[in-house]
């Protein structure tokens, strides 16, 4: 519910803060005195166009605030330099997640918001109860599936020349790596190979020398150590102090002895082969080859290999996979359509029932053989709505043939079938239930029967809601709970616009004055009679 709203240095508005109250507050004025303003304001809180030329002369900015009952505080903010603000709940926001929020708190109903009424979204808005949106959400579920996969399987059939060139080209690519037939770390084993042979003659003449000063030459390094330890033993008949270097001296010999062994072994077994390197060194030039292609590494390369077979593998299931995928669509179709169908029956079940209330509504409201009826048929395709489409037919007069409403109303007759829908929504608690309604101007064109019962209809929708009516009718103010005056005045060479909250006693004669134009004792019997057969009436 709106509890406040503030409007500074709007137009004539100076400052303004309007206190509204729970059912149906009207809001009443002689034409002129902003009544319109205060409906801009309220547009202003739904996110519709506010520019700087509605600031009020003098003044730097505007400003509008709207407080609602459960705390939520909305601040639009516009200057003359274009430094403009928003705020919901103290925190900065948007237009666009204004307009958000502003339409799931207030409905505006104007010849605008009538118009609304010929797009299908809303008329599937008031069909669509809570059994049909549960519906909805399983067919829209199946409908997103399937179209993804239908684009799936597109994108499959499309690529299936491209897919046959690419199954050719990483066949020939899974030839090509499997004819070295590669074996893990293979490349560095071949390069200390190559360059092991490449210096055989070098490593040999190091290999002859190092055996030779070992024990093979003269001299020899272990014919030494033996000379010097005998001659430490003769020593040690006569001074032991020399027994630890003589311990050191036997292991190293022993050590050494051990080092000649292992190269006069690895010189023993030495070999050169031309043809041993350049068969060599021809291998690593083809490895060489594939590096350039499929990785840095012989290990890179066999892990491209198995990449390319695993792509191999997807390549040559292609068919397999687009049958699966068609079994798939197929299945889905067969659901999406029998959900689809039981939308389509159970939106024709509340299109029949809701056209009955709305055509007894219309027909209240002064249109006694009117004719209203919302046709859903099944369409040629599929949507995100379903399978069908909606249309509202109306005629206004008995033995006329009913025609799609957006051939057949006027702006008058439009006002007056919104209201019955509003009136039906408003009963059955369908749709934007929960949202403030906004009525501006209903009454155009309105008289006599057709205001009263146009006044009882507004009467009935706030029951359980909040409603805001701009009216110059006095039937319809007489059925206020809560009754605004907008007035203007003259202070300081300024044009001021007030609203005022009425008394008994202050709406009496104001229904007085727009009932005859005067406060005469007439016509504030009349109005107080007014306000007893409304009271009446809501009782």
């Amino acid at each position: 519910m709106l509890k406040t709203l503030t409007v500074e240095n709007f137009a004539l508005i100076e400052n303004v803060t309007v206190e509204f109250g729970g059912g149906l507050n009207i809001l009443t004025g002689e034409t002129g005195a902003g009544k319109s303003i205060l409906i801009e304001a309220l547009g202003a809180i739904l996110g519709n166009r506010l520019g700087a030329s509605k600031i009020r002369k003098g003044a730097d900015y505007l400003r509008v605030e709207a407080i609602f009952s459960d705390g939520l505080k909305i601040t639009r903010k516009v200057s003359r330099t274009g430094k403009n603000s928003i705020a919901a709940g103290g925190k900065s926001i948007t237009l666009a997640q204004l307009k958000k929020i502003g339409e799931q708190l207030l409905d505006m109903h104007d010849q605008n918001k009538n118009l609304e009424l010929l797009r299908e979204e809303n008329i599937y808005a008031l069909t669509d109860d809570e059994k049909i949106s549960e519906e909805l959400k399983i067919f829209r579920r199946l409908y997103r599936e399937l179209n993804s996969k239908i684009f799936s399987l597109e994108k499959k059939l499309s690529a299936r020349a491209e897919n046959l060139e690419r199954l050719d080209f990483l066949r020939w690519q899974a030839r090509e790596i499997s004819a070295l037939n590669l074996k893990p770390d293979e490349d560095e084993k071949l390069e200390a190979e190559i360059k092991k042979l490449s210096h055989a003659e070098k490593i040999a003449e190091h290999i002859q020398e190092s055996v030779q000063l070992l024990n093979d030459g003269d001299p020899d390094v272990l014919s030494a150590l033996a000379r010097v330890a005998k001659n430490l033993d003769d020593v040690a008949r006569y001074d032991n102090k020399l027994d630890s270097a003589r311990k050191l001296l036997e292991e190293a010999e022993f050590s050494l002895r051990e080092a000649y062994e292992e190269i006069r072994g690895y010189g023993g077994g030495l070999e050169f082969s031309t043809e041993r390197l350049d068969e060599l060194q021809a291998r690593a030039d083809e490895i060489s080859k594939l590096k350039q292609k499929y990785g840095a590494s012989v290990n890179e390369i066999l892990k491209r290999l198995e990449k390319i077979r695993a792509d191999i593998e997807a390549a040559e299931n292609f068919d397999s996979d687009v049958e699966e995928l068609q079994k798939e669509i197929a299945e889905l179709e067969r659901q999406t359509k029998s959900s689809a169908e039981k939308l389509l029956r159970l939106r024709q079940d509340s299109a029949k029932n809701l056209s009955t209330a709305i055509e007894t509504e219309i027909q209240r409201l002064g249109m006694a053989r009117a004719q209203f009826e919302i046709v859903v048929e099944p369409s040629e395709k599929l949507s995100t709505n379903g399978g069908d489409k909606a249309e509202i037919f109306f005629c206004a007069n008995f033995g006329e043939e009913r025609l799609p409403l957006s051939k057949v109303v006027s702006g008058g007759e439009l006002s007056r079938i919104a209201l019955a829908i509003k009136i039906v929504s408003a009963t059955e608690r369908r749709g934007d239930f929960e949202r403030v309604m906004i009525f501006d101007e209903i009454d155009t064109g309105l008289g006599g029967v057709t205001a009263k019962t146009v006044a009882e209809a507004i009467s009935r929708i706030s029951r359980g809601r909040q409603v805001l009516c701009i009216t110059h009718l006095p039937q319809i103010a007489s059925m206020a709970d809560v009754h605004l005056q907008i007035t203007k005045s003259e202070f300081d060479g300024r044009t001021l616009t007030k609203v005022k909250r009425l008394d008994q006693d202050e709406r009496i004669k104001e229904i007085a004055r727009m009932a005859s134009g005067e406060e005469s004792t007439v016509a504030i019997k009349n109005a107080r009679e007014m306000i007893s057969s409304a009271k009446n009436f809501k009782a």
